[in-house]
């Protein structure tokens, strides 16, 4: 049966997915889109499609090769750990990794930048075949020197103000309310940043869903549109929380629920093309940093810059060692990777930054945000 195929190219990065189900490629296409140029790729064949030197990935249905990795993972014995928040058991063969998630009926095979994914149904193995395209994006990147911040970016004029800190510091409620107001998005949370010997920092973007929560769609005037789209059965990312599709159906906008005795917030999660489509964002694929912001969220405060010595920390990155969601299970990142963490940390750190107090007045927000923005792009 021909394959259908998906080229994906991030700088130096190239990974094909592959499949005999077009909706499985066309995922993809979709997933990554402009940030990643995200193309069909011209008569795939599996022997000859990743002949550039990228990554290869095959997805495809086959319940009865579920069963048989599921079965050499236990023969071999294995390693249990969590991989996109699934329970993941992992076993290595002469060089080839298996791994199994029983509960999601998925089943990897590994072999250096090939990997082959199968499963019972088509959206869980798409979603995976997209996951494993990025890490394999990710693992060259980060051997010709790039690094992963946990950071937002939202883009002027090709430069870009990262936004750090930790979770709920306020990193996409910058990245929106700049998009809002006529900037680029280059992420919401996390980028690939490198700094380079003309003393730049170049930014990539690091496509993933887009959790925005309820309270902040309200506020800043996207939730009627948001639920018109999903009461017209528009279908939101599958990872989003089936609370969250039940309260937009109800039009029920309170931001925080409960799930055994736990406050959560309700978090609509976005494709990153619905980003464009749905919220009307402008989406970037590349910036040189100009400055750094740490914002700090207090609803009993007033929104004003800060006066600390916060500045980047190695804390701010995501390395082989400190990933938790995406741990290198297949081994794709080579060992004699670049460590180029300092040399980024010292370069972003000679850069302008500002410490920021956000509340839940949006619009005090936003004028706040884009005056300081725009004051450091223009140092």
């Amino acid at each position: 049966m021909p394959l259908t195929a998906t080229r994906i190219a991030a700088d130096t990065a190239t990974v094909t997915v592959a499949s005999q189900m077009e909706e499985i490629a066309e995922w993809s296409r979709r997933y990554f889109g402009d940030w990643w140029n995200a193309t069909t790729a011209k008569t795939p064949t599996e022997g000859g499609i990743a002949g550039d030197g990228g990554g290869l990935v095959l997805a495809d249905l086959d319940p009865g090769r579920v069963d048989d990795v599921h079965t050499l993972v236990r023969d071999y014995g294995f390693d249990e750990t969590v991989y996109a928040n699934a329970r993941t058991l992992v076993s290595r063969q002469d060089g080839v990794t298996y791994a199994v998630q029983p509960d999601e009926r998925l089943a990897y095979q590994a072999d250096g930048r090939r990997l082959v994914i199968v499963g019972e149904h088509p959206e869980p193995v798409a979603v995976a075949a997209a996951r494993l395209a990025r890490e394999l994006v990710r693992a060259q990147l980060l051997a010709d020197g790039w690094t992963v911040l946990h950071a937002s970016a939202a883009v002027k004029d090709g430069r870009t103000v990262l936004t750090l800190g930790d979770k709920g510091a306020g990193k996409t409620t910058t990245a929106l309310l700049l998009a809002r107001q006529g900037w680029g998005l280059l992420a919401n949370d996390r980028v690939f940043a490198r700094a380079e010997e003309d003393g730049t920092v170049r930014v990539l973007p690091w496509p993933s869903a887009a959790a925005i929560g309820l309270g902040l769609l309200e506020a800043t005037g996207l939730y009627h549109q948001v639920r018109e789209r999903v009461l017209a059965g528009e279908q939101l990312h599958p990872t989003q929380h089936p609370t969250v599709t039940q309260a937009l159906n109800d039009g029920r906008r309170e931001p925080i629920w409960r799930e055994n005795g736990d406050r959560k917030e309700l978090k609509p999660q976005f494709f990153p093309d619905q980003l464009g489509t749905w919220l009307g964002l402008t989406l970037v694929t590349e910036a040189t940093a100009a400055g750094l912001l740490f914002p700090t969220v207090n609803p009993e405060a007033s929104p004003a810059i800060l006066e600390d010595d916060r500045a980047l920390t190695e804390g701010d990155v995501f390395s082989t060692t400190t990933e938790d969601r995406y741990p290198d299970i297949f081994r794709l990142i080579p060992a004699t990777a670049p460590d180029n963490t300092a040399d980024l940390v010292e370069q972003l750190g000679q850069l302008p930054h500002r410490s920021l107090m956000l509340t839940h007045d949006t619009d005090a927000n936003s004028a706040l945000l884009a005056k300081t923005a725009d004051d450091i792009t223009a140092l």
